[in-house]
């Protein structure tokens, strides 16, 4: 798809389109939808799509993993007029961090950390990413705002949550589905799709 092209009919996730299929081999994803960034309209309605479970809520800060989440988590805290908050990977601040391992979508064991003085107990972080593929990533962000006292979801009324481009129905897609309220931008028709990497 054309980047300037902006369809007649823009139905949700009609940007998906823009994203493109690996072609460098196993070691890297599957889709990369980075490409959708580029496309003014097509960004603009991802987020639309994202925050559009959110309205209403109360939500005090945006939180984005290192390092596609970055791009999306900003934007949604610009969006929303929130600050946005840098889950990143270990090693790279140089302040007073929190660190949990985890093992990522390629199995490989890693350590992402936070820092210790921009969560309060009681904040109600929104956790973005770029993909929810095993789970395994945002999971650790989650144990990460949530050991420093953060509320990612609640009972009802849920006061924050998680949002990715697509949560794969995988185990721990499903877990997280199941504990915490998420929006992603995939509609139930492509899902299966999505959850084969097709």
């Amino acid at each position: 798809m054309d980047l300037c092209h902006v369809p007649a009919a823009r139905e949700k996730g009609w940007y998906l389109a823009l994203m493109a299929p690996n072609v460098k081999g196993p070691n890297y994803a599957w889709l990369d939808p980075s490409r959708l960034y580029c496309h003014p309209q097509g960004l603009q309605d991802c987020m639309a799509d994202l925050l559009q479970p959110f309205q209403g809520d109360p939500i005090d800060m945006v939180a984005g993993i290192d390092a596609m989440g970055f791009i999306l988590g900003a934007a949604v805290a610009a969006t929303l007029q929130k600050g946005f908050l840098a889950i990143r990977k270990a090693g790279h601040l140089c302040v007073q961090t929190l660190a949990q391992p985890y093992t990522d979508y390629s199995g490989r064991e890693k350590v992402m950390e936070v820092r210790t003085d921009a969560i309060s107990p009681g904040l109600r972080i929104l956790l973005v990413d770029q993909w929810v593929e095993t789970g395994g990533t945002m999971r650790a962000a989650i144990q990460l705002v949530e050991r420093l006292g953060a509320v990612v979801a609640a009972p009802t009324p849920c006061p924050a949550g998680v949002a990715a481009i697509c949560i794969e129905d995988s185990e721990g897609g499903q877990w997280i589905r199941e504990r915490y309220k998420c929006a992603h931008c995939v509609p139930p028709g492509l899902q299966p799709r999505f959850d084969r990497h097709q």
